[in-house]
């Protein structure tokens, strides 16, 4: 049963407001060498929120947060929320051009950004009359800028000022973000997403993941992701401690911090698992405290997956599936990663999960059709675009609700749970016959000496598509095509074996760490 202390807030920053009334001086964030206490982030968000205000932020106006993981994003994203604004989070690797787009599509009203940033931030900025303030974290040269931004100012200035944040509104149904998808097939959208919907995500969440006050969760992934920014929610939402890192780049310095800070929690996705998995020089780590380890994006494989239980001995590790449309969808009980390590589970907490064919009719066990979702944590809809809403939400069945139509490819099995197959659009028709890109990157992935893999289709006169694959190997390893074809041979029916297997140092990817097909079309 829910504690009274812990019954969900009405407004996702109210989680902020009760660990800080709860646990004041208790250490909520550590980031680049500093700590902050949940009364340090809550008081900064309260004077953000105050100076916002002043300059004319408003109920449900836009706010886009351009900022690198760090603690002035932390506090941007809840003093956004606390002047009853919408947070929009947007990755610092977006250029000048996609930033301006951003603030375009969105209408925001205010830029909240870093001074390195400056040379996307301040053309896009200057492009975009619809600001009344930019706001900059970090020493900046207004001098030195190519362009000056409307409504310029010291991010900490701005703090320093004291003005009063408004009295909030906790109206559930208000919108707090917007959360852009990467856009890899077209121009990005922006999901909505509600305050109600949010909470509802992160009590499922740390329900299944069993989040309490003595958890430390490291997030490497940026909060501009909706993967990433949910470790940030659900660390503040148990009063746990969140250790913020800017990425995965310098592996070795993650693990040290990691190691230090006795980390209990941490979310990658399987590119980030893979270099993992190929460090050799991992062993000089203490990592007993990690209890558990989240999988967003694809299956792991199960070869990774051994190798991480003897990196994190310790260590449940929940594979999901989720879309920026509905955060989260699905996990599989730790348990059962050996017994099905390709199935992404079951529904979490509070939601509903089934496979529906063509004419909406439910699927039973072994039938391929598309994944459709029910329940509390489904996007409003995308920002000013009531179209695509349409194709992604219809009526369900249960009357006056709509339901979540995913657009991928899953098939139930004879216990219930859930594997995915494919993106609708990533499906490949070669000999008549249906290739699940999936399938075939999985039994790449199981050669030995291989570190990744991605499949695609390409026309071919005679087969219609062709299998291609394209293989990323481990350091030392050595294979040719028809090696990788031979292995395929042993695991797959004759037509998903690639007739095309390209040897390449890396593979393209979103900047959540997604392998990017259209990157290799």
């Amino acid at each position: 049963m829910t504690r009274p202390d812990r019954a969900p807030p009405p407004s996702l920053d109210g989680y902020l407001a009760r660990s800080a009334a709860r646990l004041p001086d208790k250490a909520a964030l550590a980031c680049g060498g500093r700590r902050l206490t949940y009364a340090e982030i809550a008081g900064a968000a309260a004077a953000l929120a105050g100076a916002l205000a002043a300059r004319g932020v408003g109920r449900g106006d836009r706010v886009v947060v351009f900022m690198d993981n760090s603690a002035e994003a932390a506090v941007s994203f809840w003093g956004v929320l606390g002047a009853g604004a919408v947070a929009v989070m947007v990755n610092p690797l977006t250029k000048a051009d996609k930033l301006a787009y951003l603030i375009a599509d969105s209408g925001a009203r205010a830029l909240l950004t870093e001074a390195h940033l400056a040379p996307a931030f301040a053309p896009a900025a200057a492009r975009s009359p619809g600001l009344a303030a930019c706001l900059v974290a970090g020493a900046l040269d207004p001098a030195r800028l190519a362009a000056r931004p409307p409504g310029l100012g010291a991010f900490a200035a701005a703090l320093a000022e004291g003005a009063p944040p408004p009295p909030r509104r906790a109206d559930p149904a208000d919108l707090a973000a917007l959360i852009y998808t990467s856009g890899t097939t077209g121009e990005p959208k922006g999901v909505m997403h509600e305050h109600r919907g949010l909470v509802a995500a992160a009590e499922s969440i740390a329900a299944y993941l069993e989040n309490a006050e003595d958890d430390v969760c490291l997030g490497v992934l940026p909060l501009a992701f909706g993967y990433g920014l949910f470790q940030m929610i659900v660390a503040f939402a148990v009063g746990a401690r969140l250790v913020l890192e800017r990425g995965f780049a310098y592996p070795a310095k993650v693990l040290e911090v990691m190691a230090a800070e006795r980390v209990t929690g941490f979310a990658g996705v399987p590119a980030l698992y893979a270099m993992l998995a190929g460090m050799a020089s991992i062993g000089g780590y203490d990592f007993s405290s990690v209890r558990y380890l989240t999988n967003a994006a694809a299956a792991l494989p199960s070869k990774h997956v051994g190798r991480l239980r003897e990196i994190f001995p310790r260590a449940k590790i929940f594979s999901m599936y989720g879309q920026t449309e509905c955060i989260r969808a699905c996990y599989l009980p730790p348990e059962l990663v050996d017994r099905k390590p390709e199935s992404v589970g079951v529904a979490i907490p509070g939601a509903e999960a089934w496979v529906e064919g063509e004419a909406g009719e439910r699927l039973g066990p072994g039938e391929v059709g598309e994944l459709v979702l029910r329940g509390p944590t489904l996007m409003r809809g995308y920002w000013g675009r009531p179209a695509a809403t349409a194709l992604k939400l219809r009526p369900g069945p249960g009357g006056g609700e709509r339901v979540l139509h995913t657009g991928d490819r899953f098939r139930l099995d004879g216990e219930g749970h859930l594997h995915f197959v494919a993106r609708a659009d990533d499906v490949i028709k070669s000999r008549g016959e249906k290739v699940s890109p999936r399938e075939v990157e999985n039994a790449i992935v199981a050669i030995g000496g291989v570190r990744e893999a991605a499949v695609i289709g390409v026309p071919d006169p005679v087969l219609g598509q062709a299998v291609k694959a394209f293989v990323v190997l481990e350091a030392g390893a050595s294979l040719s095509e028809k090696d990788v074809q031979r292995e395929c041979q042993q695991r797959l029916e004759s037509f998903m074996v690639p007739k095309h297997v390209a040897f390449v140092a890396d593979l393209p990817k979103t900047d959540t760490g997604k392998i990017k097909k259209t990157g290799l079309a």
